[in-house]
């Protein structure tokens, strides 16, 4: 169900293939998504992961509802957990994660996608939180979407379960980047292109403040900066991006 390429860039490209169910996770589909994300993590010199659905209709179009009706209580805390598993393995990665959501994008397929760093979508794309009309709250990684779209917005997702179209998403900052189906893949590239132009040490760097900034107060997250940006300074990889910029205006 997972497919996983890294080409000769060290961009890593994970593919969620279930596109006849519009690529709903079940539980072993999660457990494979984020054992594909921590696999790829691990690969020397990694620059970008790139996460997306099979075919053009869906991301990852939420959890597979048809598992749900049997789960005894005791043993229903799988699914979400293994929901935040992957979310977590997103947001442990070293390198920035893009999120191609090329179709619809519902419950945990929008978890999952505010999970990562940057969000393209194509202008076809649904997005949606509708729990709540399954008789569930949405929980574990709805959590990050009062960051990213507030928290009025954000309660009208998840207490209303309807479904947004991508100019809505856009206007309320949901994703950062729109495209026709046609224009996905280029909008990805551009950012992927720029990623590879800056220093690999500074964006493990800088990926790892990110982090920092959303759980720290902000004195404490402008001294990891500080810390941060000292540690750098002197290196190898900014003295010779420094200096190379100096050549081209001299």
């Amino acid at each position: 169900m997972i497919e996983t390429v890294v080409d000769g860039r060290l961009v890593a490209t994970v593919m969620v293939n279930n596109p006849g169910q519009r690529n709903a996770l079940g539980n072993a589909g999660k457990r494979e998504l984020a054992e594909a994300i921590e696999h790829v993590s691990a690969v020397a010199g990694l620059r970008v992961v790139i996460l997306t659905g099979a075919g053009d209709k869906s991301f990852i179009g939420g959890a597979n509802l048809k598992e749900m009706p049997g789960f005894v209580r005791h043993a229903a805390s799988e699914g979400p957990t293994l929901t935040h598993r992957v979310c977590e393995a997103i947001r442990r990665a070293p390198v920035p994660v893009i999120a191609r959501v090329n179709g619809w994008c519902l419950g945990a397929g929008l978890e999952i996608a505010a999970s990562c760093d940057m969000r393209a979508a194509a202008d076809t794309a649904r997005f949606g939180m509708p729990e709540v009309l399954f008789g569930l709250p949405s929980g574990m990684e709805a959590c990050l979407l009062p960051q990213l779209i507030g928290w009025g917005k954000t309660r009208e997702l998840v207490f209303t379960g309807r479904h947004i179209d991508c100019a809505e998403a856009m206007a309320c900052h949901l994703v950062e980047r729109v495209a026709s189906p046609e224009g996905l893949d280029e909008a990805v590239e551009d950012w992927v292109a720029a990623i590879l132009k800056a220093g690999p040490n500074a964006i493990r760097a800088q990926k790892e403040l990110v982090r920092d900034w959303e759980r720290m107060s902000i004195a404490d997250a402008v001294q990891q900066g500080i810390r941060a940006v000292a540690a750098a300074h002197g290196s190898d990889e900014a003295k010779g991006l420094m200096d190379a910029f100096l050549k081209r205006k001299s």
